[in-house]
């Protein structure tokens, strides 16, 4: 690749990494204001909204799976479970055939708080990408596809900050 392209290439990345790092921060406030509304930590509120997301993907969380991606301990996850189930902000079923396996579910109350919550948002959201071509956003989603496998390889490949020998 020629200086002058992989030049273009950087700066672009720089210009495209800040833009979703500042998107990063906005979302990282509006959980922290999701769950100040909610009366929740931070990290309660953020586990709730990841069995709610999954849920309405149709792949519910398993406890295990909601620790990966919320980047805590099990042990620290069953006593997150613990306080949002003596809540009524989820319930844990056992639903699979093997019944060992526990299905996280949201109450029903959540979804509508969080519906209440980010609707206005959504909306807006909405509006602002209805400016743009339905193709083109399914390049950026496509795009956004790949830098997130880049990143979770580079993820899995080890830990980054470790010192290389």
């Amino acid at each position: 690749m020629e200086d002058a392209v992989r030049d273009g290439v950087a700066e672009q990345r720089e210009r495209l990494m800040e833009s979703l790092r500042i998107y990063g921060g906005h979302y990282a406030e509006l959980s922290r204001r999701f769950a100040a509304w909610l009366g929740l930590h931070s990290t309660d509120a953020t586990a709730v909204l990841e069995i709610a997301a999954a849920e309405e993907r149709g792949t519910p969380l398993s406890p295990a799976r909601l620790s990966e991606r919320i980047s805590l301990s099990t042990g620290a996850t069953t006593a997150l479970l613990n306080r949002l189930e003596a809540a009524g902000h989820i319930t844990r079923a056992r639903e699979h055939s093997d019944r060992r396996i526990v299905t996280l579910r949201s109450g029903g109350h959540i979804q509508e708080r969080a519906d209440e919550f980010f609707g206005p948002l959504a909306h807006r959201l909405d509006a602002t990408m209805a400016h743009y071509p339905p193709r083109l956003l399914e390049q950026f989603e496509a795009f956004i596809a790949d830098l997130n496998a880049t990143m979770t390889g580079h993820l899995t490949e080890g830990d980054p900050a470790a010192p290389r020998t």
